[in-house]
């Protein structure tokens, strides 16, 4: 059966589109485009993304670390397989042993493509392939795998996209603020003099240690409109005080997470380590709760380098069909040798 829902062509005479990987909190209710992905059939988490606009889906789960394979028979279009750099050692989904991603994946176990435009809160199957749609600024992209029927109807999302989408009207900015001080004043106790005021960027202090301890990952924080919602922030706080040369890092590192969340959202990809993650209660747009994954932050990262996998199916293949033609043709000749 062909899956028209993820196989798209590229539009004659016109250029690919890319996009450009952000960190989550570029992303706003009106620009850039949240990326998706869940990887809970296979025990882990949901991890989301940046990207800007004008693009493709496809470009857009080509970037930041992230990399798909399509298939032998549908070439790279079909998407087969999803990996991000930044998890697992950019391992792709599923892995070769279950898919061997040669021939269209079948209904029952396939990377199924849905949307949801600005506003919206439930998500729509995507009738187009990922070549041939473009997403909407301050949308949301999310590819789930499993058995999804060819209308949708069917092996829907379990959340909703408030889940994963940007509430935030503004970019925020990834720790790259100047943090210098305003206030002065004598200091006391240690003697080190230092002033009283508090950093203006907001970036980290320089004089405070980077957090050491691995970040831990905990259910997102449930809202009226969706839990665990969108606007990030970039991992380490801002520094405020009187700073300590002996002061040390915090327990434990904060996470991009949602301006109005109480929790905050782990982050994997360049100078994150892998969070452990596991699944939280959601609550659905029915107002029934609902389990989905923990919502990770997949930050801008390389591409893994690895195997397009063992050539050999490709290698029977093409033995087989000679075979097959050596055959006919051979008969052939005797066909007409007897004549």
């Amino acid at each position: 059966m062909l899956l028209t829902a993820v196989l798209g062509t590229a539009v004659a005479g016109a250029g690919p589109v890319a996009a450009a990987p952000l960190p989550i909190g570029r992303c706003t209710t009106s620009s850039g485009v949240v990326l998706a992905v869940d990887f809970s059939h296979w025990g882990g988490p949901l991890l989301r993304s940046c990207g800007s606009t004008p693009t493709t889906g496809y470009e857009l789960l080509n970037q930041g670390g992230w990399q798909t394979t399509g298939t032998a028979h549908d070439g790279p279009a079909f998407i087969c397989r999803i990996g991000y750099g930044g998890y697992q050692s950019g391992k792709q989904y599923p892995a070769p042993a279950q898919d061997s991603c040669v021939l269209t994946p079948p209904a029952t176990a396939y990377w199924s493509y849905w949307h949801a435009d600005p506003g919206q809160n439930s998500w729509t199957y995507s009738r187009l392939g990922a070549m041939s749609y473009h997403p909407k600024p301050g949308s949301v992209d999310l590819w789930i795998f499993g058995a999804t029927n060819i209308q949708g109807t069917q092996g829907r999302p379990t959340f909703s996209p408030d889940t994963v989408r940007a509430r935030n009207t503004a970019p925020t900015d990834s720790g790259s603020g100047s943090g210098s001080g305003s206030g002065s004043g004598s200091g006391s106790g240690s003697g080190s003099g230092s002033g009283s005021g508090s950093s203006g960027g907001s970036g980290s202090h320089p004089t405070t240690k980077p957090p050491t301890k691995a970040p831990t990952a905990g259910a997102p924080a449930t809202h009226p409109a969706g839990s665990g919602a969108g606007a990030s922030h970039a991992p380490g706080s801002p520094a405020t005080g009187t700073p300590n040369p002996t002061a040390t890092a915090p327990a434990a590192p904060t996470a991009s997470g949602s301006p109005t969340a109480a929790g905050a959202t782990p982050t994997v990809g360049a100078g994150a380590s892998t969070a452990a993650v596991s699944p939280g209660p959601t609550e659905t747009p029915d107002g029934s709760s609902s389990s989905h994954p923990a919502v990770v932050d997949a930050a801008p990262t390389a591409a893994a380098h690895h195997s397009s996998g063992s050539v050999l199916p490709f290698v029977i293949t093409a033995v087989v069909v000679a075979l097959i033609a050596s055959v006919t043709v051979v008969r052939v000749r005797q066909r007409r040798r007897a004549e």
